[in-house]
């Protein structure tokens, strides 16, 4: 393996592992075999040597006094957080003979895995893990918390993951930021939207919070939850009714753009306004400066899907460049994201015919506290791996109540003694990405890039893949799949001549180049991997999988008969709950706050940094008051997932629910209603 272990001092290339679209190229500093300083790769095409506050102070967490060390073992009451330190074959031996039982008694599907992507590395995220998990016979784990419904309606429309080349956004003339805080989630988009800035572009942020990418916007359009697929079509609306539509483009181009011409009359600007609290003088202004200005981009946030009509609203949104003929245009177009262009082998990777002929049932990881809880064959035992479902699952009391059952056997492998690690039987410690090989995809730009290990594993831990293969070998699992090396996976993932936008990218090249960009090229003209081979604005894969062909607006379901819609919306120094328990993130975040529109403070007798006590009938939380007009009247915002501290009431989680979206079983964190009121005043 060619890696700078052995080299104690100097500086080493690296990548940024946090799930974050912008996967920045670093530059990490070694003294005497430590990482002293991570700075960004200023040779990075994209990224180009600008990183974030929670890459910067990356070195503060790998060293983290709390960071776990050796292997533990439970050693008081279940969630008391009482452990003892056990060797490593003591915790193979106690979780494989313990599976070992409930396989004999209740057959693999009793497990689950459950994982998302705290570490981006693919063979850390989806490669070992799946193999194993496969070969057990384990409850499969729908990965659906984050993009799944926004990635299934895009693809509706698009056929899969493809926009355009964000490194092309310097060229835009008009940029619309739509339900994304990029200056926390996507910076370096805020960068180039800044460059195009100097060129003469207008930036337009339609959001339900005016956070720090509505204000650096030109218009900020403040819009209530879950109402974008209303504004999107009448958007289209006023295109076609005021002849700003490309007609030729949607001709040669698309499938069934006469059908939605008709549709969206009934989309008028006074109804859209009634739906979305945006007066309609803006909606015209708005549909006016899109299709008179090219070449038009839109950046289509992940919020957005996070509401039981998410899938939709995506689908709706990437409609929009198709009507103007953006597509066609050098910095026109739209990005909901890009990994369609580094798509690897991933059937080579996650080796889904280890199943051979077992038929398992599939989990919502949405809704874990229901599978810990209610159905009829109990998940007994449960893998948490790169996730932290204590603080991050929707309807989190119910998920503690689920991670409290004394027959629930809990295995977490993670750097910290997580809120769900609190829960568990045995403890795993994880090595970071720095410590490991590894090849990352972004989800944004078109560059693959590899990790080479920098550093020795901190203490006694291991990597998700080595954990994976000694459970193997535990379970007696002799598959060569699971002696396969970390190279040989990545040769593996990486030989996809099915895709050719990864021509000449290989563990080879990579390991001397650091990192390639996808030999891509702009979609139009060309053919999409859509059933017609068009942009689909009329899809009949949606009529057969049971939804409305041509893009519609639907409410949010009923979520109880409260005043306020909230809205759990990331913040800036934290990335969802990792650096939440980092002391230096946490001096940077100080306390959760909740914004509320001046009215209705003033209704409450609110003052600014007062406490408020939100709640419904899944939990409450107590937050201080941002007061002031960033938020909508009826709408409350908080930012961030705040680690659990004693006494404190700041599990927003509590309050979401784990219903599931319209398309491709997704989260709506952001279609929960809850009550406010001023703390110490509940009765």
């Amino acid at each position: 393996m060619n890696s700078y272990i052995n080299q104690r001092d100097g500086v080493f290339p690296s990548v940024c592992s946090l799930d974050c679209p912008d996967q920045c190229g670093l530059l990490v500093h070694k003294r005497e075999g430590k990482i002293i300083k991570v700075e960004g790769d200023p040779k990075h095409p994209v990224t180009k040597g600008n990183i974030c506050n929670k890459v910067r102070h990356m070195a503060s967490r790998l060293y983290d006094p709390k960071r776990l060390k050796y292997p533990m073992k439970r050693a008081g009451a279940k969630g008391e957080g009482k452990f003892e330190r056990i060797s490593w074959e003591e915790a193979i031996a106690s979780i494989t003979s313990h599976w070992k039982m409930l396989i004999s008694e209740h057959g693999p599907e009793s497990i689950l895995p459950y994982s998302f992507y705290g570490n981006m590395g693919n063979l850390t995220a989806e490669g070992m893990d799946r193999r194993f998990f496969n070969r057990l016979g384990a409850s499969g784990l729908l990965r659906s918390i984050c993009n799944s419904a926004g990635s299934a309606g895009y693809t509706y429309t698009m056929g899969g993951s493809f926009g355009i080349d964000p490194e092309d956004t310097i060229h835009s003339k008009l940029i619309i930021m739509w339900g994304i805080n990029a200056a926390s989630t996507n910076m370096h988009q805020v960068a180039l939207a800044q460059q195009a800035r100097k060129n003469g572009a207008k930036i337009v942020v339609i959001d339900v919070h005016k956070n720090q990418t509505g204000k650096f916007a030109d218009w900020f359009i403040p819009i209530l939850p879950g109402t974008d697929t209303a504004l999107a079509l009448g958007i289209m609306h006023l295109l076609f009714s005021e002849n700003m539509a490309d007609i030729e483009f949607l001709k040669q181009y698309t499938t069934g753009w006469e059908e939605l011409r008709q549709h969206v009359s009934q989309y008028d600007p006074k109804t859209v306004s009634a739906i979305t609290g945006i007066p309609e003088d803006d909606i015209y202004k708005l549909a006016r400066m899109y299709g008179e200005t090219s070449p038009s981009f839109i950046r289509i946030g992940n919020g957005l899907q996070h509401h039981d009509n998410g899938g939709m609203c995506i689908r709706t949104i990437a409609c929009l460049p198709a009507l103007t003929g953006q597509w066609g245009i050098k910095g026109g177009g739209a990005i909901k994201g890009n990994s369609g262009y580094l798509a690897f082998n991933t059937a080579a990777l996650q080796r889904p015919d280890l199943l051979k002929d077992k038929q398992t049932r599939t989990i919502n990881m949405n809704e874990l506290g229901k599978a810990l809880l209610s159905l009829e064959e109990p998940v007994r035992s449960l893998f948490v791996y790169s996730s932290n479902p204590a603080i991050v699952a929707p309807d989190a009391n119910k998920v503690r109540e689920g991670l409290m059952r004394e027959d629930l056997f809990t295995v977490v492998h993670d750097l910290f003694l997580t809120e769900t690690a609190q829960y568990a039987d045995i403890i795993l410690p994880a090595s970071s990405s720095f410590e490991n090989i590894d090849f990352f995809t972004s989800y944004w730009h078109h560059y693959m890039q590899i990790q080479k290990p920098i550093i020795e594993a901190f203490g006694e831990s291991k990597s998700n893949t080595d954990v994976f293969r000694l459970l193997a070998d535990g379970m007696g699992f002799n598959e060569q799949a699971f002696k396969d090396s970390d190279e040989e996976m990545i040769r593996q993932a990486l030989d996809f001549p099915q895709n050719p936008y990864l021509e000449g990218i290989t563990l080879d090249s990579l390991m001397e180049n650091e990192f390639l960009k996808a030999k891509t090229s702009p979609l139009f003209p060309g053919e999409l991997p859509t059933p017609s081979g068009k942009i689909e604005l009329y899809s009949k894969a949606m009529e057969r999988d049971g939804h409305q062909p041509l893009p519609v607006y639907k409410p949010l379901k009923e979520d109880g008969d409260l005043p306020f819609l909230f809205v759990p919306a990331p913040n800036h120094n934290y990335l969802n709950s990792t650096f939440s328990n980092n002391e230096k993130h946490v001096s940077l975040e100080k306390s959760p706050r909740l914004h509320i529109h001046t009215e209705d403070a003033l209704k409450l007798g609110i003052q600014d940094k007062d406490d408020i006590r939100i709640w419904n009938h899944r939990g409450e939380c107590v937050l201080k008051a941002a007061v002031g007009e960033h938020v909508l009247p009826g709408v409350l915002v908080s930012q961030g997932l705040f680690a659990d501290v004693i006494g404190a009431k700041q599990l927003v989680n509590s309050l979401t629910p784990d219903r599931i979206a319209d398309m491709g079983g997704g989260a709506v964190f952001f279609s929960g209603r809850v009550n406010a009121e001023k703390a110490g005043t509940e009765k």
